[in-house]
């Protein structure tokens, strides 16, 4: 018999099957769970950006476009950035979601054995992105405010520091880095000539301010953006990023050998997208925050995440896989801390969901904490 791990290559060995994923999969044996574990907004695409869809499917927009996007997709993203980072020369690439941007972005600047450091908790993704580049994670802990302290940044880079990688808001938190801190780090990257990635997929879901870009404080700050969160289209597979010439160039070459483009017919969608007003989704999920945040307040440790829809709880007994094994059978799903981080005392929440489901998840949970 042949012996197929040969075959392998280490940089897929590497690479570690989400533990989201391995709830997801346990969610399809269960009877009507009570499913607060996936990071997908929960409510229909707005019928102009389905429109757009259907249209550019009709209109026979169905072949490839140039690497770098739609020619009218583009010069509406870069008139919205440039007023967005006034005085700023960014270039610009339309990609295959956020997670096709910033893996092509760590193709472009990680040479094996390159440090990349990141927040921890993270999102599941970056390690293992890292890991396909031939990079080193190094992870900064960020407990229990969740928010980058630059000194401690500061300790973590070395001669190998290639790349930072932020992301606010963040995923699992939700939590929102402070301006000054973030300026802070920023001046320090620059300082020690250190890349900044800004993943900002959540930049729409800020519910006690403004977004505030790490971007505009320095223009070679890459930051990467999305439709899928914001819209409902995570499905749909639509990103950019935005930032130094230099790395966009690279960026844009990789994806013409690899994703090629981003998928046509939602490139028009998300033209459409652009004109669509989502304070009221926005509005919605704030709502759904405060719901959720006021039901768990007397019986768990948290902070009130300033944006996305997640709630990161401390457990109130036990590691977070022990807590999150209970929870699944009483038929919740929700994710351990571990999954994002190397601390196993906290646990994900995603109020993406009805209120009926918010409703019953809080409920068990606080049966849960009375153990």
């Amino acid at each position: 018999m042949l012996d197929q791990s040969r075959w392998i290559a280490d940089r897929a060995k590497a690479v570690e099957v989400s533990g989201i994923r391995k709830v997801f999969d346990l969610a399809r044996s269960l009877k009507d769970p009570v499913n607060l574990s996936i990071g997908q907004p929960h409510f229909d695409v707005p019928e102009p950006i389905k429109a757009a869809a259907k249209a550019a499917i009709d209109g026979n927009r169905n072949g490839y476009t140039v690497t770098q996007g739609d020619a009218a997709f583009v010069a509406k993203l870069k008139a919205d950035v440039a007023d967005r980072f006034p005085g700023q020369s960014r270039d610009l690439v339309v990609t295959s979601g956020t997670s096709g941007a910033l893996l092509l972005a760590l193709l472009a600047v990680v040479n094996p054995g390159d440090e990349v450091i990141v927040l921890d908790p993270y999102f599941v993704s970056y390690p293992n992105m890292i890991s396909l580049a031939g990079g080193v994670t190094v992870r900064v802990d960020t407990y229990p405010s969740f928010d980058v302290d630059p000194e401690r940044v500061r300790a973590a880079i070395t001669p190998r520091t290639k790349v930072l990688m932020l992301c606010s808001p963040a995923n699992p938190t939700g939590a929102v880095l402070s301006p000054d801190a973030v300026e802070a780090v920023v001046a320090l990257c620059r300082e020690r000539n250190v890349l900044v990635i800004s993943d900002e997929i959540y930049r729409a879901f800020h519910y006690d301010g403004p977004a505030v870009s790490p971007g505009e404080t320095d223009a070679n700050v890459l930051v990467v953006e999305g439709f899928g969160k914001t819209y409902g289209i995570t499905g749909w597979r639509l990103g950019y990023a935005h930032g130094p010439k230099a790395v966009i160039e690279e960026m844009v070459k990789l994806q013409q050998l690899t994703f090629v483009c981003a998928p046509s017919i939602v490139q028009q969608a998300g033209i459409a997208a652009m004109d669509f007003d989502a304070t009221g989704i926005v509005a919605d999920y704030r709502r759904k925050r405060d719901l959720v945040a006021a039901g768990l307040r007397d019986r768990f440790e948290f902070g009130l995440p300033g944006g996305a829809f997640y709630l990161f709880p401390k457990t109130p007994w036990g590691t977070g896989t022990e807590f999150v094994a209970e929870a699944i059978r009483h038929n919740l799903l929700v994710i351990p801390g571990n999954v994002f981080s190397r601390r196993d005392t906290h646990f994900r929440i995603s109020y993406a969901a009805s209120d009926e489901t918010l409703h019953r998840g809080v409920e068990i949970l606080n049966a849960l904490a009375r153990r």
